[in-house]
């Protein structure tokens, strides 16, 4: 498709793609941007990996709350998601297959993450979602097709977030477990809506395994 996110800058940290055998998707989250979420890979620490972080346009992915009926965020939410899928393709291209592919990201970028995973089901690296869930209305369908296959998802975010009702981020783990996750879902009492160090461990250690795997 071409949406408003198509021909927006991918920017890329660590490792060199050609050169690298694992890779991390980087998703920013509302009104951040693909500079600010590169941040994390210095704060994760491994240097096996090239982190890409694609760009929304005006900073956003789309429009509403991730709650919203899926239409009332068109053309945007479709947009994003193809962006994470041009990206998973292109690493393909070098080399770098799904089950070496860790795709995550903050508020925004994490819902979008979870939909893109939830609708593409396979074998990934790792999935992580800091602050997020899955997109649409409560009573939205879940029929995704395909199995994650073991594909280990992180999802961490506060009891009280203003902007991610709890119970949606505990919908969004069980069905992702129901198609094949493993899940590690942390709730962290009275948290801001923000990242902290206990959820950066957890993802330090998922890339962990991925790049002792993909040597």
């Amino acid at each position: 498709m071409n949406g408003p996110h198509q021909g927006q800058p991918v920017m890329t940290r660590g490792r060199a793609l050609d050169e690298a055998r694992a890779a991390v998707i980087l998703v920013h989250g509302r009104g951040g941007s693909a500079e600010d979420i590169l941040n994390l890979a210095q704060q994760f620490n491994l240097s096996a990996f090239a982190y890409v972080a694609p760009q929304a346009q005006g900073n956003t992915w789309y429009p509403e709350s991730f709650l919203a009926p899926l239409e009332r965020n068109e053309p945007g939410l479709s947009s994003g998601l193809q962006t994470i899928d041009d990206i998973v393709n292109t690493l393909g291209e070098q080399g770098i297959p799904p089950e070496n592919i860790v795709l995550g990201g903050f508020s925004q970028g994490a819902c979008l993450t979870l939909e893109y995973v939830a609708r593409n089901a396979r074998r990934y690296g790792g999935v992580f979602a800091f602050s997020g869930g899955l997109i649409g209305p409560e009573g939205t369908p879940r029929d995704y097709a395909g199995n994650l296959d073991g594909t280990p998802v992180f999802i961490g975010c506060s009891d009280v977030d203003s902007h991610i009702p709890l119970k949606r981020v505990e919908d969004s783990a069980d069905i992702l477990a129901g198609h094949g996750a493993k899940v590690d879902k942390r709730i962290y009492p009275r948290m801001g809506h923000t990242i902290n160090e206990d959820e950066i461990q957890a993802v330090q250690k998922m890339l962990q395994d991925v790049s002792a795997r993909s040597v």
